[in-house]
């Protein structure tokens, strides 16, 4: 288990991911909503959705040249502060083209968070309890759906739109002031050796090199962004269609996220446990396999009963998070310490990279009927998120070799490098 100061620094942590989260997901919940006030079609909104994922690559390319020159604490302060500043302007936009400005901003500085998170995880704790330490962090994301999504849903009803972005701008304050007292200095992979002291200082671009230069590293960036391709193909357009499609009302939509949220909270915890106990590898492949169902389901549901609705998204919650915890435990250790925060950064990159393309070519295929308003092609998008995902497990016979439940990150890289042959 975790040390008391291990358990406070992940529970900040997981207050950073709880905001980051909820300030990301809000905005497709709303998607009904500003459709209508801002008289917008479905790929100007998968657009607004996009424009989130797309700049948060941008700035994890960028961080890929820097994030290992820095202590990791001042880094994850400056950015969260940063990402602040953004929720602010989120919430004092007025207009389509300045909110798009404004969700650029924050994603520009809240996509590359994600990378310090799971930096500064992976440097406090080892690989043979990271799957705990992934799956608490994933109770953010339960969390966020269990509280913060119905929430921000209740603002933006009961109040405007922008309301949920002015409470979560109030509430990151309250969050830097915990990263301030209880997020340790992290520098040790700041150390020279003495025997290198006296050599040529790399170039900036050298730690993205080095990383793309690893064939396990580079094989792992692959992985990881087929599997963010697949999971959020379908995630922009999931409550638009149980309003428009399934025929939910806009404020049962909380619900979903309440019991996707509930479910995901108990799930996650075990899904860890389960990666440290049986492999990473073996529970993601099972994982796939089981999401086959939901994502089916979901895609292709048409008017039902609420409580059908939310079993499906009951199910499809579980199985996003069985995905995540298990593919992002697997690839923290295919790079060492001296190098985690570039290959984080550019992870972070391809998932946003991912993310927007999924969006974007979803938003593409999807069409609004004119006649009845219900969202046509959703279940093309469903078939394509599942054939991507199946394809995650050819890459993964790549990777597989990383799951060395006694090794060190260094050892299990090495381990890849050989037996994978990649």
């Amino acid at each position: 288990m975790f040390t008391s100061l291990e358990k406070k620094i992940l529970t900040v942590l997981a207050f950073v991911q709880f905001n980051h989260i909820v300030d990301f997901m809000i905005i497709m919940p709303m998607g009904t909503q500003l459709m209508r006030l801002f008289s917008i079609e479905a790929q100007q909104f998968s657009l607004l959705v996009s424009s989130y994922t797309f700049f948060a690559g941008v700035s994890g390319f960028l961080a890929s040249f820097y994030m290992d020159r820095f202590d990791r604490k001042k880094s994850l302060l400056v950015l969260f502060t940063g990402f602040t500043l953004a929720t602010i302007f989120c919430g004092l936009a007025r207009d389509y083209h300045t909110l798009l400005i404004a969700r650029s901003m924050t994603g520009f500085f809240g996509g590359v968070m994600n990378s310090i998170i799971l930096s500064i995880t992976s440097d406090l704790i080892d690989y043979k309890r990271r799957g705990m330490a992934m799956g608490f962090l994933a109770t953010a994301f339960s969390a966020a759906s269990i509280l913060g999504v119905p929430f921000s849903i209740f603002l933006s009803q009961s109040l405007s739109w922008y309301a949920p972005f002015i409470f979560l701008a109030i509430l990151c304050l309250v969050i830097l002031v915990g990263i301030y007292h209880y997020v340790p200095s992290i520098s040790s992979h700041l150390k020279v050796e003495p025997e290198m002291k006296h050599v040529p200082k790399v170039p900036f671009w050298q730690p993205a090199i080095s990383v793309l230069q690893s064939p396990v590293q580079r094989m792992s960036l692959i992985f990881m962004f087929f599997v963010m391709f697949s999971h959020f193909s379908i995630i922009p357009f999931i409550a638009t269609s149980q309003v428009v499609n399934a025929g939910l009302s806009e404020s049962q939509l909380t619900l979903i996220y309440l019991i996707g949220g509930i479910c995901s909270f108990f799930s996650a915890p075990m899904v860890g446990r389960f990666s440290d106990r049986y492999g990473k590898a073996k529970i993601y492949m099972y994982s796939i396999l089981f999401s086959i169902v939901p994502i089916f389901l979901v895609t292709h549901q048409g008017k039902d009963s609420l409580w059908v609705v939310l079993l499906v998204a009951g199910l499809f919650f579980i199985s996003a998070g069985s995905r995540m915890i298990p593919a992002q435990a697997l690839v923290s250790g295919a790079v060492s310490s001296q190098q985690r925060g570039a290959f984080m950064s550019l992870l972070s990159c391809l998932q946003s990279m991912a993310m927007a393309a999924g969006a974007y070519i979803a938003g593409l295929m999807v069409t609004i009927d004119p006649v009845d308003g219900r969202l046509l092609n959703y279940p093309a998008v469903g078939y394509m998120a599942i054939g991507t995902g199946l394809f995650t497990l050819v890459i993964l016979q790549k990777l597989k070799y990383l799951d060395q439940p006694t090794a060190t990150d260094e050892e299990a890289m090495i381990e890849a490098e050989v037996q994978g042959q990649i």
